[in-house]
């Protein structure tokens, strides 16, 4: 590892679509970006198959050959790689001291990337069909359900998002709640079950996801009043049971929202921190798409190079 004194310009923590554009975007401007990948380099995208949605690509693209392209470019530019993860953050004075499994780096400015994970329900099933009739992302997947029927676990403002939007391509969409009466605000839950697309099945629970070799083929429900269980045929599931950021090692360090998410300031990716800078998921609960994740990560990176170039 580098020398712990040495001062690098710009730390990018993160190796999703936020965190190859800024490290692309900061070595074109001769900042010398480090990034470190942690220990899933690419992101959430490395599980998706097919993405269609990312602009430049004719034909769907792998998110793993589409992390692995962006990689290589920032690569090609100047930006430099360390694998491991971060630990913990000082950001009381500048330069900045970064924590990693492996060693301690300084740096002047600092761009957080780290995303936010799905929440998924744990259960092996579900693992195993992940990207191939599991998805967290109704934006991302819906386009491939096409006069299909899908089924959205969750029951708050964001399973009424993901369950409306479903409605424009599937031919039915099932709802699947633990309770009897949605969480979400009632305008939302109230245009959702007005749909005629939409079938709610209260107060059940998946145990299982059904599969073969051609992806996922239903759900066994259980009953969560008598633990009877009852299997339903559909194509897909959507998982919408909320987000996690990827914030535990800035906890103090930075202002995070309710939901642990990286506040930043309107218009910008600065954060409340002179010097550092988020991208991607990591502080956006709504949008959550790599194309947005890209547009954040090259504000972060413009930002932080215009602030280095003012200093010097």
């Amino acid at each position: 590892m580098m020398s712990q004194n040495e001062i690098r310009k710009v730390v990018i923590i993160g190796g999703g679509p936020a965190g190859y554009t800024a490290a692309i975007y900061a070595a074109r401007a001769a900042a010398a970006p480090l990034l470190i990948e942690g220990y899933e380099p690419g992101g959430q995208l490395m599980t998706t198959t097919d993405i269609e949605n990312f602009p430049g690509f004719k034909e769907p693209v792998a998110g793993s050959q589409l992390m692995s392209d962006m990689r290589e470019q920032a690569a090609r530019v100047g930006a430099s790689f360390l694998s491991g993860a971060v630990l913990r953050v000082d950001l009381s004075v500048r330069p900045y001291r970064v924590v990693t499994d492996s060693g301690e780096l300084l740096a002047k400015t600092i761009i957080v990337a780290t995303g936010a994970r799905a929440k998924y329900l744990g259960l092996p099933s579900e693992q195993a069909f992940m990207g191939r009739g599991v998805s967290a992302c109704a934006t991302c997947d819906g386009f491939f359900y096409r006069g299909k029927v899908v089924a959205v676990v969750g029951g708050g403002d964001t399973a009424c998002e993901e369950a409306t939007y479903l409605t424009n391509h599937a031919t039915r969409v099932y709802l699947i709640h633990r309770r009897n009466e949605l969480r979400a605000s009632k305008i939302m839950a109230d245009r959702l079950l007005s749909n005629p697309k939409v079938e709610p099945i209260w107060s059940h629970a998946v145990d299982e996801v059904l599969g073969d070799d051609s992806g996922v083929t239903g759900l066994r429900l259980r009953n969560v009043s008598d633990g009877a269980t009852r299997e339903l045929a559909l194509d897909g599931v959507f998982m919408a049971i909320g987000h996690t950021p990827m914030t535990a090692f800035l906890e103090g360090q930075l202002s995070l929202d309710a939901n642990g998410f990286i506040v930043t300031v309107p218009g910008t990716s600065s954060t409340s921190v002179k010097g550092v800078f988020a991208a991607g998921d990591v502080r956006d609960p709504v949008y959550r798409q790599a194309i947005t994740a890209a547009g954040t990560g090259c504000m972060a990176a413009i930002e932080a190079t215009r602030l280095l170039e003012h200093e010097d």
